[in-house]
């Protein structure tokens, strides 16, 4: 495994942490003791794969890369193909939202397993006043939709008596809330 360096415009592409400690020992920004010599000779035995940044004054940094060219030509051809590389289209929050939406509003009649945790409204003993607790409601039901599912679950818990009115109930896209179709109608 061969170590890139690189402070600013220097850069050196060496063959062990040996080679690695003299190139940076020439710099004289960078003040080579022990506990950084200590530092590199630790990331270059590790199983880490990713680049390390060290630290070497008020944002001034040096850079090591572990890789398998043996040429600076060969690393940075490497390089430039990885950062060519086409990659998957990473979907906007507008598709995404629209995506989630039209797949809680898909009409699939039947058997659901829904689990919500919302903010309940309590009142405080002694006092007159009153506190929001993480309640969790669980519950099987027959709906025609996620969406469904989430509005039955709501009117529910309203109409209960125990249930103030005051209470928060999370959004139906949010993480707090999730229902699984179980049975489909037949």
């Amino acid at each position: 495994m061969n170590l890139y360096l690189r402070f600013f415009n220097e850069e050196v592409l060496v063959e062990n942490v040996d080679q690695a400690i003299e190139f940076l020992s020439s710099i004289p920004e960078v003040n080579m003791d022990d506990a950084l010599r200590n530092d590199i000779l630790r990331y270059a035995e590790s199983n880490n794969p990713y680049p390390k940044r060290f630290k070497v004054g008020p944002k001034v940094y040096f850079i090591i890369i572990k890789t398998t060219a043996n040429t600076m030509e060969e690393f940075k051809a490497y390089a430039e193909n990885a950062a060519n590389a086409e990659q998957e289209p990473i979907p906007s929050r507008k598709e995404e939202r629209e995506a989630q939406t039209s797949a809680m509003e898909k009409e699939a009649p039947g058997w659901y397993s829904a689990w919500m945790k919302f903010k309940r409204v309590v009142p405080m003993e002694g006092t007159n006043k009153f506190q929001y607790i993480d309640t969790e409601f669980e519950a099987r039901l027959k709906a025609h939709s996620v969406a469904d599912c989430y509005n039955r679950i709501v009117d529910h818990l309203r109409t209960r008596g125990d249930v103030d009115t005051r209470s928060q109930f999370p959004s139906a896209r949010g993480r707090n809330f999730k229902a699984e179709l179980l049975e489909p109608a037949v």
